[in-house]
């Protein structure tokens, strides 16, 4: 899948379904494969890779980086660790958005239940029909393949509009949200995407999308059997003409990294409104105040994005300024993490300080009140999270969280001086009791602190001075002592 430059297009995982409600399973004894799943976990999570010479060919990856395969009896295997002829699968869609998958060399179908899979049917049955759950975190960046343009919710038309440029701010965040096997297209005040393109408050029938893949993007039908499209100048998002998916109708999901604003000690935020130098003398925030926080994979600094795409570096004197068009050594900063605020070292092993003039430079030694910054998460007001072993969900019955779910609930993340509130629908805030155990049910918040350790994951650090994490029975605990596979978080 590939992206207009700003972002990575994000790899299609998904748990596949069948008729008994049950999740296609990789068990890593023997790579043996069963449908067996009640829900959708590491075993169950699958990803979608294409043939490079024939765009209707797919090979099914498990997480144990084995191939699923069928020989020419229809026994079913994933044992293959290359894309090997018997791997090859082409989708069949169906018109309730449910795919059959059939074997290219041996033209027959995969199904059945529990141990009994096969790809031996020659026609297509229910037993032959799988329902497809995303595994992807839901929030993300929506490019139009045909106009290589963004979708971002338009304030001044109430609407949904592709004309973006690049995915800025938080307007550009779309939430997908999956309800009874189609989704919904969540903006973020928390609005629905209607297939006459309006923006509602709840969910319906003409607000419901099936998913559809063609060559590697997706198509959103809807409850009609139309398709969304941009339409007109401004690109507004709604149902076309069209009964079947061409360019104009297929997305591309682009991740979508945090986006930050800074508040020096000074009061006033850093900006590039001046031109090439990085400075906190800025009373409002705006896009130029507004930085892209990218983690980079290996060595997990942090790299700052422009709205014009440059990049903060280093240069002499220990100036930082936006004149890298590439990522390299001086365009990478350490953070560390000091409660409410964060201290930003570059790369010749100084901190960051706000000189007199507001211009940032990297000359110092130790820490002060000049060191020190505001960094406010501006592209999450609603707050999904995925962790090693689920998404984050409330407990049927209680106020405690579970963590190991396949489905998800949303959350509110509120900015709170350097910290952060988390709310549940309901109102109540996150609350970590003496024992540790977190509870969606206070009437007062608690301090929630956020710092993005690695590429897409970020650590949660409660007020009491431990991290989130998801216990081996899937509760949300805050009694983490170090930040490990379990206290980080896809947000």
């Amino acid at each position: 899948m590939p992206t207009n430059g700003i972002n990575k297009a994000l790899k299609l995982q998904f748990g596949l379904i069948n008729y008994e409600n049950r999740y296609l399973t990789a068990e890593a004894f023997g790579y043996k494969v069963n449908a067996s799943g009640n829900s959708m976990k590491k075993k169950q999570i699958w990803t979608l890779e294409h043939d490079e010479h024939d765009g209707q060919v797919v090979f099914l990856r498990s997480h144990l980086g084995r191939y699923l395969g069928s020989d020419k009896d229809g026994k079913i295997s994933c044992g293959a660790e290359k894309t090997e002829a018997e791997c090859r699968f082409v989708i069949v869609p169906q018109s309730d958005g449910r795919w059959a998958l059939q074997s290219e060399s041996y033209q027959r179908f995969f199904g059945g239940s529990a141990d009994y899979l096969s790809c031996f049917a020659q026609v297509i049955g229910e037993q032959e029909l799988w329902a497809v759950h995303l595994a992807l975190h839901p929030q993300a960046s929506l490019l139009s393949v045909a106009r290589k343009r963004y979708a971002h919710l338009s304030a001044t038309d109430g609407e949904i509009s592709v004309d973006s440029n690049i995915p800025w701010g938080v307007d550009s965040l779309v939430t997908l949200v999956y309800a009874d096997g189609k989704y919904n297209l969540k903006t973020c005040d928390s609005r629905f995407l209607s297939n006459d393109g309006k923006l509602v408050k709840e969910s319906s029938s003409s607000t419901s999308f099936t998913l559809e893949l063609k060559s590697g993007k997706l198509a959103f039908k809807d409850c009609e059997g139309k398709y969304l499209s941009p339409v007109g100048p401004t690109g507004t998002l709604k149902s076309g003409r069209c009964s079947k998916p061409g360019k104009d109708e297929l997305f591309d999901l682009e991740e979508s990294h945090p986006q930050v604003v800074f508040q020096a000690a000074n009061k006033r935020f850093v900006s590039v409104k001046q031109g090439v130098s990085i400075s906190a003398n800025q009373d409002v925030e705006t896009d130029l105040e507004t930085f892209q926080m990218e983690i980079d994979k290996e060595s997990k600094k942090a790299i700052f994005r422009t709205n014009g795409g440059s990049y903060w570096t280093l240069v002499t004197h220990g100036e930082i300024q936006s004149t890298a068009t590439e990522t390299e050594v001086n365009t990478m900063f350490d953070i560390e993490w000091r409660g409410q605020r964060v201290a930003l070292k570059a790369s010749n092993g100084k901190y960051i300080c706000t000189k007199k003039n507001g211009q940032l430079s990297a000359v110092s030694d130790s820490v002060g009140d000049d060191e020190l910054f505001l960094m406010k998460l501006i592209n999450r007001p609603i707050l999904i999270l995925r962790g090693e072993n689920g998404f984050v969900c409330h407990h049927k019955n209680s106020n405690t969280l579970d963590a190991n779910r396949s489905v998800y609930d949303i959350f509110s993340l509120i900015f709170s001086d350097g910290a952060y509130h988390i709310k549940s629908a309901t109102g109540k805030y996150w609350n970590v009791s003496s024992n540790g155990l977190v509870a969606s049910d206070g009437d007062n918040p608690e301090e929630f602190f956020l710092e993005f350790v690695e590429h897409g994951r970020a650590a949660i650090k409660c007020s009491n001075g431990k991290y989130l994490r998801g216990d081996q029975g899937g509760t949300l605990m805050g009694d983490g002592a170090n930040v490990d596979a379990m206290s980080m978080w896809e947000y």
